[in-house]
């Protein structure tokens, strides 16, 4: 017998769709696209509810031919008929209990499922400059990501290397599922392969760490002026090439914390400094979020993984073609296209273990 959270769901979701309906008429109206304001706030709403009603009305279809089938099942037909209407029962009746819980969980998600922006930190590794390559593939495949997924990528802060890659970029991603998709990418990523500069072929091995921040409203961190030590000082490009003829970088030091964050890409002091203290937001709500960590919350990413920068999480193998997660023992051979932004395989894996984990917590 269904619960009664599911029931309460099933509400829930009738209201979201009926609002859906209703949504698909507005964003046709030349009244609302006039608006852009408005327009875009439509917009994201509609997206928001695509995931619910999608599945919300497979199951709503499932309930529809079960009862059919019951139907035609009670009137008699002949065995060959009969033995097939109720195989098929069978089945759609199990992809209909398969649905209730992510039903449970599209009505009702949980705080860190829900549409958050990101701040994604990627750092070269041991490997020395080609490390910081490493690094900067890794930006090109999640910005190539988010491209597919239309999602805004901004740079919030870079520090390029002699060779072109990274030592360091940050940057935030916003739209719809960017938290969903993104938020097991935490961890050392691996690659495997012959660097630009070895001269007798040799494959390496290199690393790059990832850190997946959710980026907080301003109301939602407090920060006192008096916490912060500012200091001001001059760009500079790899090198100590100069890129700024003005004191526009900042440095932002979180007194009781310790937490450092610079930003120089901007040649406005005030837009570095506004990207400095969204950074600051996202580190200080990590830091919280880690010391407030349920027994929960602990035991699931434990299953999949820590999200620790140290923890190695995945290997990129160029000679072989292979990609391999290491949390939920994924292998892909799909390197090339892995590395050019199709990341679906993996992003769709851990979502899977990631959602069988909370029905077994449920049973």
């Amino acid at each position: 017998m269904p619960s009664d959270k599911f029931n309460r769901a099933l509400e829930k979701l009738a209201h979201m769709e009926n609002r859906y309906r209703e949504l698909e008429h507005l964003l046709v109206d030349p009244d609302v696209i006039t608006d852009q304001t408005r327009y875009q706030k439509l917009t994201k709403e509609f997206s928001d509810l695509m995931a619910p009603v999608e599945t919300f009305r497979k199951f709503s279809e499932h309930a529809r031919q079960i009862v059919e089938l019951k139907e035609l099942i009670a009137l008699g037909a002949d065995d060959d008929f009969s033995e097939l209407a109720k195989s098929e029962l069978d089945d759609l009746t199990a992809s209909q209990q398969g649905l209730e819980p992510r039903l449970i969980d599209l009505a009702f998600p949980k705080a860190e499922e829900k549409n958050k922006n990101l701040i994604i930190e990627i750092r070269a590794g041991t490997g020395g400059q080609e490390a910081s390559l490493f690094a900067a593939d890794l930006f090109r495949m999640y910005s190539k990501y988010a491209e597919q997924k239309g999602w805004r990528v901004e740079v919030m802060s870079s520090h390029e290397s002699d060779t072109g890659g990274f030592k360091e970029i940050i940057f935030s991603v916003s739209g719809p599922g960017a938290s969903k998709f993104l938020k097991w990418e935490s961890g050392a990523h691996r690659v495997q392969r012959v660097p630009v500069t070895e001269a007798q072929g040799r494959i390496h091995t290199s690393a790059a760490t990832v850190a997946v921040l959710y980026e907080p409203e301003e109301v939602d961190i407090q920060i006192d002026p008096r916490d912060l030590k500012i200091d001001v000082f001059r760009s500079s490009g790899p090198g100590g090439q100069s890129v700024n003829t003005t004191d526009s970088a900042i440095r932002i030091t979180h007194l009781p914390t310790g937490i450092v964050v610079t930003c120089q890409d901007e040649r406005s002091q005030l837009k570095n400094k506004n990207k400095a203290m969204r950074v600051l937001r996202a580190r200080l709500q990590e830091k919280k979020e880690q010391e407030n960590l349920d027994r929960e919350s602990k035991d699931r990413k434990a299953k999949i993984g820590s999200g620790d920068r140290s923890e190695k999480i995945r290997t990129y193998n160029y000679p072989e073609h292979r990609v391999t997660d290491h949390r939920i023992g994924l292998t892909v051979y799909k390197l090339p296209a892995v590395m050019d932004g199709d990341l679906d395989d993996i992003t769709q894996a851990l979502l899977q273990a990631e959602e069988d984990i909370l029905i077994d917590e449920r049973d």
